[in-house]
């Protein structure tokens, strides 16, 4: 039998989903290992409400890791795929089958996904073993017989090992759709969306929105009758409609992007990184899906928190130290929540760099192309800037005001009859803070690459491949 080549296989194209892998694994350890530790506590001291939370949250949390790790996954392995179909299209040509392809990317991303999985729970375990012994060593934790490691730890290695396998599958769809004479083009080979799979996209987006909006109204409607389902409610709205977002990703973010492109100013540099961040609508969304994500997980709770304070606030029947002691006990809250969260918040910043220090490496010979036409590297490193502040503030823009829609939602859907009417949480600090983390993440995420296209003469560049 025939041993198909390998589509994926270099250190950059498998270093993201290593890396994402490594996060998720890291994470899930270290909030297993804590359980593990505050259990062996309770057990001697009788106290296991934090234990028992803890290992309550944990599941969702660690869920809702690798729901962002797999977006991550999926938008980088269908980034390296789009840059490569002139490769995967002389592969066809010289005998290889699609599915044979796309079983090799399935190899390749399941094995990147458990060796980081592995790095990355081996790495926790270790993490919070150290913090421990430096925790008894300062009597700030009971000196206990603690476990090393718990059987438990296998489990995260394997779903984020599933995790992997799946996102490189749903990744790798544009390989079936290559044809092999588009390698003998000297034009770059592109799979262009059937009109049926876009129509049923858009169908899909529409209905899943629609839904979502319906049991988000629902939600606030239960809450202000103080039902225990309208939290459950709202939880199901936001999962409906989110995943009707990423679905319609592709009509909604270019759209975004289009209308936010128009404030980069008007310099050729400006005008070209304009037109090249709606050039290419899937590229685009694949640059910003996983970041939209993170970014309406910490919006959500930060909102969230924020109403609640609000609606205690305006809540009649308590004193001024009850108020006090209620906004401390919510601020503690809000912390511990969204440091819980952050993880999947820096997941989707790994996710959006490395997509972009991707797709700059595959347009060499469009810069290129205008370094032999004039563009200076001063003029090429400001429009992949620029293209970079486009999509980061979408992505900022977009997922805060989700983010807020959420969190408000599921707050009314809490406490809404103790509110005279609806409460929006507007967390500006924690706005503000994200805005900041953007635009870090855009110097971050254009400087290197831009700076290694520069560096390649243009000669060389228009001879490039791939």
């Amino acid at each position: 039998m025939t041993r198909v080549p390998p589509v994926l296989g270099s250190v950059r194209e498998l270093g993201t989903v290593t890396l994402v892998a490594g996060l998720s694994g890291c994470y899930a350890a270290t909030l297993i290992m804590t359980s593990s530790i505050l259990a062996s506590i309770s057990s001697t001291q009788g106290d296991g409400d934090v234990a028992m939370l803890l290992g309550i949250v944990s599941p969702v949390f660690i869920g809702i890791a690798l729901y962002v790790a797999a977006v991550v996954i999926t938008g980088c392995v269908t980034t390296v795929i789009a840059g490569r179909l002139q490769h995967i299209a002389l592969l066809r040509l010289l005998g290889a089958d699609g599915l044979g392809l796309r079983r090799s990317v399935r190899r390749s991303t399941a094995r990147a996904g458990a060796i980081g999985a592995c790095l990355g729970v081996l790495a926790g375990v270790l993490l919070t073993d150290v913090v421990r012994v430096v925790l008894v060593h300062r009597g700030a934790l009971p000196d206990l017989p603690y476990r090393w490691a718990v059987p438990l730890l296998a489990l995260p290695i394997a779903a984020v090992a599933l995790c992997s396998v799946g996102a490189g599958w749903i990744g790798s769809r544009a390989v079936l759709h290559v044809a092999p004479v588009q390698a003998l083009s000297a034009v770059q080979a592109q799979v262009d969306p059937a009109r049926r799979t876009t129509v049923v996209r858009a169908a899909l987006t529409v209905t899943l929105i629609g839904a979502g909006v319906v049991l988000l109204m629902m939600a606030v409607a239960l809450g202000d009758r103080m039902s225990t389902s309208g939290f459950l409610c709202a939880f199901l709205g936001a999962a409906v409609s989110g995943t009707g977002v990423i679905v319609g990703a592709r009509f909604l973010i270019p759209w975004v992007v289009t209308a936010l492109g128009r404030l980069l100013g008007g310099g050729p540099p400006s005008l070209i990184a304009r037109r090249n961040a709606v050039a290419d609508p899937s590229r685009t969304t694949r640059s910003t899906i996983g970041l939209i994500v993170g970014v309406v997980l910490i919006t959500t709770i930060a909102s969230g928190m924020s109403a609640l304070r609000a609606a205690m606030d305006a809540a009649s029947g308590l004193s001024a130290a009850q108020r006090h002691h209620t906004d401390q006990v919510m601020a503690i809250i809000t912390a511990v929540l969204v440091c819980l969260v952050v993880i999947s918040s820096i997941i989707a910043a790994v996710g959006f760099v490395s997509t972009m220090s991707l797709t700059v490496i595959q347009r060499r010979r469009e810069i290129g192309l205008l370094r032999s036409l004039g563009f200076t590297a001063v003029q090429v490193r400001a429009m992949i800037t620029r293209e970079s502040i486009a999509l980061s503030a979408t992505a900022v823009i977009l997922g805060a005001a989700i983010g807020v829609v959420y969190g408000s939602v599921g707050a009314q859907s809490l406490v809404g009859a103790m509110s005279s009417g609806f409460v929006w949480g507007v967390p500006w600090v924690a706005l503000a803070a994200v805005a900041v983390a953007g635009g870090a993440l855009v110097l971050v995420a254009s400087r290197p690459p831009a700076r290694r296209a520069v560096s390649v003469p243009p000669v060389v560049a228009l001879r490039a491949t791939d």
